[in-house]
């Protein structure tokens, strides 16, 4: 590694809403950063990303029909240079980092969770509410590159280094509860429609509950569909059923879940919502069971 008085130069694969917005901001605070993705600009700079001292990464990691698909990331792992780190920003099932650890052990892997929104990507890469490293071995080599990463990340309120499992828990935590709320919220608008209420009067005084959240308090969003959507929530939560599946929780919970689940597939299904983002989650035989 680079002295470590000096600024380490910053890899960054992967150029989509997260990468980018990662990347602008690492370069607006004076690092010098080498960009690759498939985008005519950075696909010339494949070979430079093994120079590079800290590798940022946000590759597609969906869930699909088939389950949890890593094989993106696996492809670009070997681009990252020898004794070099790979921080993966890409959402990762339980034990994935230290899977892929096992597999590329000529670099350091860590997971440092993104908690970026869509449509705030810009201001949340550089106002981070909490930085988790986390790190599949509790060794002095990788605290110290938990350290490293850690000097080069905007400041946040909240810092943590914990191990990767309980890292990659907090980012499937986090958008469990936001797709949660969204889900609850629509149930309240709909009781609220039947019974004759109006929903902006409701709205107000939810706004002024601080144990409620302000946050997914508009059932029918810009999209002008209903439901927890986008690129995160529809595949993540499919995830997370399976996570606790294999942690043999109760089956009653399990039921809870996957009942949550059937509700908002429902409402983006009926409103037209983010309709091939379910495809690429849910086969045909789901979608049909779930509406008949």
């Amino acid at each position: 590694m680079k002295a470590q008085n000096k600024k380490p130069t910053i890899g960054f694969i992967g150029q989509g809403w997260i990468g980018k917005n990662y990347s602008d901001d690492l370069e607006r605070r004076g690092y010098d950063v080498v960009r690759f993705s498939l985008e005519k600009e950075y696909v010339g700079n494949k070979q430079k990303i093994a120079f590079c001292d800290i590798v940022f990464i946000a590759v597609p990691t969906p869930t699909t029909p088939k389950g949890f698909d890593d094989s993106l990331l696996r492809a670009v792992l070997p681009l990252v240079g020898k004794g070099k780190i790979a921080v993966i920003k890409s959402t990762l099932v339980l034990g994935k980092t230290e899977q892929l650890q096992s597999a590329f052990p000529s670099i350091f892997v860590l997971h440092s969770p993104e908690f970026l929104s869509e449509r705030t990507a810009a201001y949340d890469a550089q106002h981070p509410t909490r930085n988790i490293i986390g790190l599949p071995k509790q060794t002095p080599k990788f605290k110290a590159c938990a350290n490293r990463v850690m000097s080069v990340l905007p400041k946040a309120e909240y810092s943590l280094i914990c191990s990767s499992i309980e890292a990659e828990f907090i980012k499937y935590s986090h958008n469990v509860n936001g797709y949660i709320q969204v889900v609850l919220s629509n149930v309240l608008y709909d009781i609220a429609d039947k019974s004759g209420m109006k929903w902006d009067t409701l709205k107000s005084a939810f706004n002024a509950d601080p144990m409620m959240s302000h946050r997914y308090l508009n059932p029918f969003d810009t999209k002008k569909g209903r439901g927890a959507g986008g690129h995160c929530f529809i595949k993540d939560f499919e995830a997370f059923i399976e996570i606790a599946k294999k942690s043999r929780i109760k089956g009653v919970s399990i039921k809870m879940l996957e009942a949550i689940r059937n509700s908002n597939v429902e409402l983006l299904v009926s409103s037209g919502k983010d309709i091939e983002l379910v495809k690429g989650v849910y086969d045909k035989k789901f979608l049909s069971k779930l509406r008949s």
